[in-house]
């Protein structure tokens, strides 16, 4: 699926959040007076992004819509890099990140799907769309998955590293010893 060299190389995992994590879809409605926002998540994703985690590869957020059921997400998943920024404002937060880290672009795998994301894509170490991306993104994208946004797209690109680095046995064992599995 992904060349080994360039999974080898990558430290940081970075998602856009709605039309990737999600379905694209969002559930508006008022409960006791206030609104309130749902969003579906894959939990196979967020699986997937707990034994990317205890290989050793962070995780990064970066949408340009921040709800409270993403913060919960996130917040079970241990994302330490959640990045909220308007959609153009994607590649400096990016920048800082892997600054911040002491890395390069060529670190980074990055999963998009609509316009915003492409100035990232094209930075990325290895550049992914999910099958139901706008065209113009899989037209920058190194790979497209099989798999779509908020099903299942972002479990197949964690599979998909970890086994072309090699390390699919030792990370699914680390996820076993941990204390807590949130997923």
């Amino acid at each position: 699926m992904f060349d080994a060299t360039v999974a080898r190389g990558i430290r940081i995992l970075g998602l856009d959040v709605d039309g990737v994590l999600t379905d694209n879809g969002v559930y508006i409605g008022e409960q006791d007076g206030a609104r309130v926002e749902y969003k579906r998540f894959d939990i196979q994703d967020g699986l997937g992004l707990r034994i990317l985690q205890c290989a050793g590869i962070e995780v990064a957020w970066i949408t340009g819509r921040v709800a409270p059921s993403t913060l919960l997400r996130a917040d079970e998943l241990h994302i330490n890099a959640m990045i909220t920024v308007p959609p153009t404002a994607k590649v400096p937060a990016v920048e800082a990140l892997l600054r911040e880290r002491g890395l390069d672009w060529s670190a980074l795998a990055y999963v998009g799907d609509d316009v915003p994301d492409i100035p990232v894509l094209r930075r990325a170490g290895l550049a992914i769309a999910v099958s139901n991306a706008r065209d113009e993104v899989k037209a920058v994208a190194r790979h497209v998955t099989v798999a779509q946004g908020g099903r299942g797209a972002v479990r197949e690109v964690v599979d998909g590293l970890l086994k072309a680095r090699g390390e699919w046995d030792s990370a699914v064992a680390a996820f076993f010893a941990e204390a807590t599995l949130p997923a």
